[in-house]
């Protein structure tokens, strides 16, 4: 008797690497890709409009709508579909902010591919998959009873009061200047600027300023 196809949506905008990932799932046959997106707009609106698949495998980093604001769209309006994050950013932010938003697997590109092919088996058949070092974070987090871990992906990542600081100091205000206009002291200023070194792991006003190029927040910032 044969046994029935795990029916995968695969997410990633860099083509010679999906089409990769498509070669080496359907090598198996208990695999099936139902859908390639470029990116999370493409996959949102697929599933939008199509049979929904069994997993959904994303990327982070994507245009249009990253693999982290799609996943939260996805586990609103889908809370059953199960999420495989697959990307080259594994720091513990990005892992412990996807497990937060409810992803079943999380795995590095540099995956073996039979470890990935047996995540995704374990994930449709036991609803999640997590290796030693995510379960090691996960662990590391609830023992320290640490907040909700979010990542540069996550568009709530910094605050609106961050943002405007960072919006300033990008125009070359001082840090009275900053206080001024935002009707704050100097000292709140500086530890909003802190915060922002901090979370963008930056360590000087050139890197926020290379921080948020990266990011294109500089249309934002206008």
């Amino acid at each position: 008797m044969e046994s029935t196809p795990i029916h995968v949506v695969l997410a990633d905008d860099v083509q010679l690497f999906r089409k990769g990932i498509c070669f080496l799932l359907e090598r198996d046959e208990e695999l099936v890709v139902d859908y390639e997106a470029s990116n999370g707009k493409e996959l949102v609106a697929y599933l939008r409009t199509s049979k929904l698949p069994d997993i959904v495998l994303t990327d982070l980093n994507m245009p249009e709508l990253n693999g982290v604001e799609a996943t939260k769209i996805i586990h609103k309006e889908f809370p059953d579909l199960k999420i495989v994050a697959l990307t080259s950013y594994n720091s513990k932010p990005c892992i412990l902010n996807m497990i937060h938003l409810g992803v079943a697997c999380f795995l590095p590109k540099n995956v073996k591919p039979a470890e990935l092919v047996s995540a995704l088996k374990e994930v449709y058949s036991s609803g999640f998959y997590y290796s030693n070092e995510v379960m090691r974070f996960i662990h590391e987090n609830l023992t320290h009873k640490g907040k909700p871990v979010k990542s540069d992906f996550d568009k709530s990542y910094l605050t609106s009061r961050e943002l405007e600081v960072l919006s300033l100091i990008c125009k070359q205000f001082k840090t009275s200047e900053i206080a001024d206009k935002l009707c704050i002291s100097p000292r709140t200023v500086e530890g909003h600027r802190n915060n922002l070194l901090l979370k963008t792991e930056s360590k000087n006003v050139v890197g926020l300023v290379t921080y948020a190029i990266r990011n294109n927040l500089l249309n934002f910032l206008n």
